[in-house]
């Protein structure tokens, strides 16, 4: 199958369940209200591209790049990060629901979420130095072994984090949400 170039277009409204992208290289491009759920998209590479009010729910994503890729307000129910392309892997998110996404073994330094949704992803093993977590519900997220040094956690609630499993050199907290490090010694704290 041929593979396009596409460069600085926008895809407004396109259902690409029905309609399945072409493979290849999307540049600088704009996908907005967009239906990618269940979508094939393995080897695909986008690059400098932003997606808005996107649902990607469940869409294969295996050796997929996203490289400097926001996401706006999109739906990326289940999707598999850890499947996808990590070479120069860079995304953001804002006001995006991410729940039951795995990042297991990721390199997301300096990744910022912000505004979104977070509920029983998988932190594990990953590498979320620098990373932000601006007003994030982080409910049943897991982090195991994961990197989480200068991470920004003061405006995310919900979380549990053990300290003795995971680094957190210079990682940011703030009262109440804190108390999500004291999860594993079932205390009670007034």
């Amino acid at each position: 199958m041929e593979e396009v170039y596409v460069e600085d277009k926008d895809f407004q409204n396109v259902n690409f369940s029905e309609h399945p992208l072409a493979n290849g290289d999307y540049e600088n491009c704009l996908f907005e209200n967009c239906i990618f759920s269940n979508s094939d998209l393995s080897g695909i590479n986008f690059s400098e591209c932003t997606f808005n009010g996107c649902d990607f729910s469940l869409a294969n994503i295996t050796k997929t790049a996203f490289r400097n890729v926001q996401f706006k307000t999109c739906k990326l129910l289940g999707l598999h990060f850890e499947d996808c392309n990590e070479f120069m892997l860079s995304i953001d998110f804002e006001n995006c629901q991410l729940d039951l996404v795995s990042f297991y073994n990721r390199q997301l330094k300096n990744t910022n979420f912000k505004d979104c949704s977070l509920q029983e992803v998988d932190f594990a093993e990953a590498d979320l130095t620098n990373a932000v977590f601006q007003n994030c519900d982080l409910k049943g997220a897991k982090f195991e072994s994961s990197n989480l040094e200068k991470t920004d956690f003061r405006t995310a609630f919900n979380y549990s984090i053990d300290p003795d499993t995971n680094r957190i050199s210079k990682a940011k907290f703030s009262m109440p949400g804190v108390v999500g490090l004291l999860d594993k010694y079932d205390i009670e704290i007034d």
